[in-house]
Parts: structure tokens; C-alpha cells; sequence
């Protein structure tokens, strides 16, 4: 039987496999249905349903990269309650190599509610470092060893 940690290791990679796959359905499953989704574009969906909505077009319209992803840490602030904190880099498609100026750092909350994980919160927050282009580039130095 899986400890918590791998639990949640688990959730994360299911969310970034649906990402990669381009299935919007699979990914907006995996949030509580409070859950909330803040893209890197900033753009806001609560719930499966609006996730569902916003993500369906999005797979269906371009042609998203998929995500190179490395955790970073994950830790709990309860039995029932975890943070994920991961780097990510997209390969665009036709191409690769990591494109740095959409390297992002991905944060989730985690909640453990009738007997499985779900996530309340996933936040992309773009990994500009404005002015500090060596930590770019040190981003990307590790995101580049996972491919």
C-alpha cells in the first residue's frame, strides 16, 4: 500500500499526464469540486466542470507542449492537507528542447476528502526571474536533465 507521500506524488503525476495527453476530462477530475485552477496566463477556473470548460477548448484549439516537471518538495500541514511545489518546462511541439521563457513553478494544495487525494488548488506562476537571467537559466539547466 502507497504511503501518503507517494499518494500525492501520484496525483501530481496523474495532473501532469493529463496535461501531456491533452485530456482535459482526466485532469479536471482530479479537483475537489471547490477545487480551483490558475493558469499561467493568470486565467481562473473553479471546479471540475469550469475546468473542464476552459481546458476542453484550449486541447481541442492548439497545440499545447507538453510539461518536463520536477517536485521540489512536498509537505504536509496535517494528515489531510499537502503542498506540492514543482518546476516545469515545455518542449513545444516539433521541437527538443525546453522553450525557458514559459518555465513556470507549479503549486498545489492537496486535500484528503472521502478516502482519496483531490486537489483545491494548482497555480502556475510563470518563472520570469526579471533582471536574473542565470536563474533561467539554471531552471532550465535542471529541467533539461529530465529529458
Amino acid at each position: 500500500m502507497e504511503n501518503k507521500e507517494q499518494q500525492v506524488r501520484k496525483l501530481y503525476e496523474q495532473l501532469i499526464s493529463a496535461w501531456n495527453h491533452r485530456n482535459a476530462k482526466g485532469m479536471a477530475d482530479l479537483f475537489s469540486k471547490n477545487g480551483e485552477s490558475i493558469g499561467f496566463d493568470g486565467s481562473q477556473s473553479n471546479g471540475p466542470e469550469e475546468i473542464f470548460s476552459h481546458l476542453d477548448p484550449v486541447f481541442r484549439d492548439r497545440p499545447t507542449a507538453p510539461y518536463v516537471t520536477k517536485i521540489k518538495e512536498i509537505r504536509f500541514l496535517g494528515e489531510d492537507i499537502a503542498i506540492v511545489r514543482a518546476i516545469a518546462g515545455m518542449v513545444p511541439p516539433g521541437e527538443s528542447d525546453i522553450k525557458p521563457d514559459v518555465n513556470t513553478h507549479q503549486t498545489l494544495l492537496l486535500s484528503f476528502q472521502n478516502g482519496k487525494w483531490n486537489i483545491e488548488l494548482f497555480q502556475n506562476t510563470p518563472a520570469q526571474f526579471h533582471g536574473r537571467p542565470e536563474l533561467v537559466e539554471k531552471m532550465t539547466d535542471e529541467l533539461r536533465e529530465l529529458l
